[in-house]
């Protein structure tokens, strides 16, 4: 009895519930054949395997020879139907997939198995079972190419004696309880709020760090200006003070060269009536209390105190000068002058 490869062509034919496929046909031995590219034609004489016949011109013998089997050599795509699975955290799921296949032995394929995409079917669904058994639901649905690798693996073991090699296998749909699918977008949607919350937090940590290094900031800043701010202060108030003690000491220069001079004396008896009108229109200005000499209204008087005063030190400060000038200083001046030549 010829098997599901080799039923009419351009006919639907279904096994059971399980699938329906387009099909090659059996030829008539003509003597001459013509074999299509990707079929092989599997020949028995009196009953008996003969040979496989090539795409291409070959010939046969009529009545001893008959063409048993027609083999697609091309992938073929078989559609595995939905079954039930429970996971490893007893979870039942509906699930389907797809298994892409092809012969590579057509001997194998003819005479090792009954029906080959029969029993390849069955076997994805037995191996497709046992494999989900092994994860739980959230692994199944993240390692779907994993799974698919698995099966794939398990089905090319068996089927290595039909003669067909599985491609690949690809999943098409996981359909779970409707219970189970609330509580997976409860826990997607507790998900997504938790990633929302630490998002914030994250915000909300990033905005009080730059707050916090912008204050850092400014007051490093504010207290580098109030640095350089006394910096210059100090320095303007030290060459302020430079300035005035210069310029006092030009005037007291001066003040020296001019006492030196002729008529110093009262220019300084000038000086000192001058400051003491001054001091005195200045009295009763500042305070309520005032101590006045005996003979205010005498300015004469008052001048003559001062030079008088002012006679004493300078004595005073010659005598200084005096007994600090050493003795060979004082020796030098005494020598005469060289005789002019």
């Amino acid at each position: 009895m010829p098997n599901l490869f080799s039923l009419l062509r351009g006919k639907k034919h279904c096994r059971g519930l399980f699938m329906t496929r387009w099909v090659s046909s059996l030829p008539m031995n003509t003597v001459v054949l013509f074999v299509p590219q990707q079929e092989s034609w599997v020949v028995e004489r009196m009953g008996r395997f003969h040979r496989i016949l090539e795409p291409g011109l070959n010939f046969l013998i009529p009545i001893l020879d008959k063409i048993r089997y027609v083999q697609s050599l091309k992938e073929i795509v078989i559609d595995v139907p939905e079954q039930s699975a429970v996971s490893l955290d007893n979870v039942t799921l509906q699930i389907d997939g797809v298994l892409y296949l092809r012969i590579l032995d057509p001997f194998k394929a003819s005479y090792g198995v009954e029906d080959p995409e029969y029993a390849v079917t069955q076997l994805a669904q037995t191996t497709m079972r046992s494999e989900l058994g092994k994860l739980t639901l959230d692994k199944v649905f993240r390692e779907r190419e994993t799974l698919n690798t698995n099966i794939v693996h398990s089905i090319n073991q068996a089927s290595d004696d039909w003669g067909i090699r599985c491609l690949r296998y690809e999943i098409k749909d996981i359909h779970v309880p409707p219970r189970v699918k609330e509580s997976m977008q409860m826990q997607v949607e507790a998900e997504r709020k938790k990633r929302a919350t630490v998002l914030e937090s994250e915000g909300h940590k990033e905005a009080a760090i730059n707050v916090a290094e912008g204050r850092k900031q400014a007051q490093i800043l504010a207290s580098e200006g109030q640095k350089a701010e006394q910096i210059n202060n100090a320095a303007g108030e030290a060459n302020a003070v430079l300035a005035k003690a210069e310029a006092k000491a030009k005037a007291i220069r001066l003040l020296s060269e001019a006492l030196a001079e002729q008529n110093g004396n009262a220019a300084a008896s000038l000086s000192v009536a001058e400051q003491y009108v001054s001091a005195f229109s200045k009295l009763a200005k500042e305070s309520n209390t005032i101590l006045l000499p005996s003979n205010s209204g005498d300015i004469s008087g008052m001048v003559t105190q001062a030079m008088a005063i002012y006679g004493s030190l300078a004595k005073q400060s010659s005598k200084k000068i005096e007994r600090v000038t050493p003795e060979w200083v004082m020796e030098k001046s005494e020598d005469p002058a060289p005789p002019a030549q």
